[in-house]
């Protein structure tokens, strides 16, 4: 007789998914005005630093929030996360020099060095182990549903009212996700006080070695993410692209329209036959909007790096929880986020050093980033022998 399976869809994780949208919507809404809000400080050479900033301090806290998660909690190292948000979000009006823009960056990345990672272990603590890839990718979907509204949400509120205007619902958004977390149940079983020594970071609390195969391929194929960061606004101002949120809009959209299924799949045919379909996708995406010398193209680009991320994101999540161990799920997302986080940065800070405000660069940076995305495939072509038996999804038992 075979088990009945567990649904995914609660309150319980419909709440989670909920934060984790407006979490998103909160920090990403900022993102497509940054760049020219930087220019009118007298920043301008320092675009790059808008995101390697912001991905070196969410990086930095990755093994503290990582350990945290194990120890203190779930829900308060959420929480830390959605804060940081809420405060950056008064400050930006307050701290208006280049100077203090870029501490605000530096600080502002904390709250993704803590809200992704110990939302990733509360997801795999409430969802059974054969539906991770499932609800991962639907969790996801929340997150860059976030993404795809909140740039869009940001650039409208910058030309209908103001910068501070935008700054301000950055916070409000912040909050609601916070009073959402402030109802939620823990799920870690075996909680310790928060005391100096969970502080107190070890080596071996940094990396999780089993997972490293996971973060190597987010490391290399969100490389190209973060200099689309740096670089997409301003390419698509050049375009004739008034709201310069559309591209991250049009991309996001594509990737939820596949995120839910490709989630599925990966729970079905494997983690490394998606991981590496979802890399060919990028290559192509990152040629095309490399080669778009007008919207059409670029839009076109948009939508296929969105097909490409919403395949990669939910796979590359579920393969981590995969090959971690379970009482240290908070170190193995941690370790993963650490190479997205590095990955991103490295980009921006590249791309934003070769930019320059020259829009002829673009083109060669988009290249250079689908060159490294071929390493990537390369490198989980030479995993596939050797972890397919990890990566393949487990599959429910039936039972007489």
């Amino acid at each position: 007789m075979t088990k009945p399976v567990q649904s995914i869809y609660s309150l319980h994780f419909a709440l989670v998914c909920l934060s984790s949208f407006l979490f998103s919507c909160s920090f990403n809404m900022l993102i497509p005005e940054l760049p020219a809000y930087l220019t009118s400080l007298g920043g301008a050479e320092h675009k790059g630093l808008i995101i390697a900033l912001f991905t070196l301090t969410a990086g930095i806290s990755r093994p503290f929030s990582g350990r945290l998660t194990d120890t203190i909690g779930r829900v308060p190292v959420m929480a830390v996360g959605s804060i940081v948000c809420f405060v950056c979000g008064f400050l930006y009006p307050v701290l208006g020099t280049v100077s203090g823009f870029l501490f605000l960056r530096l600080l502002h990345g904390f709250s993704t060095g803590f809200k992704p990672t110990a939302t990733a272990a509360y997801v795999a603590d409430i969802i059974p182990r054969e539906r991770w890839g499932e609800a991962l990718g639907f969790h996801g979907l929340c997150f860059s549903t976030g993404l795809a509204v909140g740039p869009a949400i940001g650039s409208t509120i910058r030309l209908a009212f103001s910068l501070d205007a935008l700054f301000y619902t950055s916070s409000f958004f912040a909050l609601m996700s916070i009073i959402i977390l402030m109802n939620m149940k823990e799920t870690l079983q075996h909680k310790l006080p928060l005391n100096i020594n969970a502080f107190k970071i070890s080596r071996k609390d940094i990396i999780a070695i089993e997972v490293l195969p996971a973060a190597i391929t987010t490391l290399l194929s969100y490389i190209a993410y973060g200099a689309i960061l740096t670089v997409i606004p301003d390419w698509s101002q050049h375009l004739g692209i008034v709201n310069k949120g559309l591209f991250f809009m049009v991309f996001t959209v594509a990737s939820l329209l596949i995120r839910f299924v490709a989630g599925k799949a990966s729970d079905k045919y494997g983690r490394v036959s998606v991981i590496k379909t979802g890399l060919i996708l990028l290559v192509f995406a990152l040629v095309v909007v490399g080669y778009a010398r007008s919207i059409i193209g670029l839009i076109t680009g948009g939508i296929i790096y969105g097909i490409a991320t919403g395949i990669l994101s939910p796979a590359l999540n579920a393969w981590t929880v995969d090959l971690s161990e379970p009482g240290h799920r908070g170190k193995a997302m941690a370790t993963m986020y650490i190479a997205l986080e590095a990955g991103i940065g490295l980009g921006a800070l590249f791309s934003g050093w070769y930019y320059q405000d020259v829009l002829t660069t673009v083109p060669v940076i988009m290249y250079s980033t689908a060159g490294i995305t071929i390493l990537a495939l390369i490198f989980m072509s030479l995993q596939y022998n050797r972890k397919q038996k990890k990566s393949r999804p487990i599959l429910i038992e039936s039972e007489s």
